[in-house]
């Protein structure tokens, strides 16, 4: 479960920090407040494609950190990467230069992108506007319905 978020450089967001409860969590607020970027952070953090356009007019670079509580699997999936784990929780990084250079880290230990997203896909799902348009495709519905057996 993602527990804080922390988001410095992206877009619109200067420094933003924000921490999230068991269950649902829906971000809503006026056009511009920067939600957008928030889930742009998200996807970062989670192995989204990250180039330097992200990258705040004036920053070096965007920076998105995690905390995150994990299962049993995670933890030790995380731990045979090297990383820290402590009491369950864990700290997912990821940073985009100016340059458009991207850097990945597991509990402090530098990983490929491809394994934020390995982890991303056990910790979260996040569904965008518009997104119940894909229920009307017979593979999201036979998807679904499998899911139940």
């Amino acid at each position: 479960m993602l527990e804080e978020l922390r988001i410095s450089g992206l877009g619109v967001i200067d420094e933003a920090c924000l921490e999230f409860g068991p269950g649902l969590t829906a971000l809503t607020g006026e056009t511009g407040a920067g939600k957008t970027m928030v889930v742009t952070g998200l996807g970062l953090l989670f192995g989204g494609r990250g180039d330097a356009g992200l990258v705040r007019h004036g920053a070096a670079r965007a920076a998105v950190d995690g905390t995150v509580r994990v299962t049993d699997d995670l933890r030790r999936r995380a731990e045979d990467l090297g990383a820290d784990v402590e009491d369950g929780v864990l700290t997912l990084s990821r940073t985009v230069g100016s340059d458009g250079r991207s850097r990945a880290q597991v509990g402090g230990r530098p990983v490929p992108v491809a394994v934020l997203a390995e982890f991303g896909a056990a910790l979260v799902a996040v569904h965008g506007q518009a997104e119940q348009v894909r229920l009307r495709t017979t593979a999201a519905q036979r998807e679904a319905l499998d899911s139940f057996g």
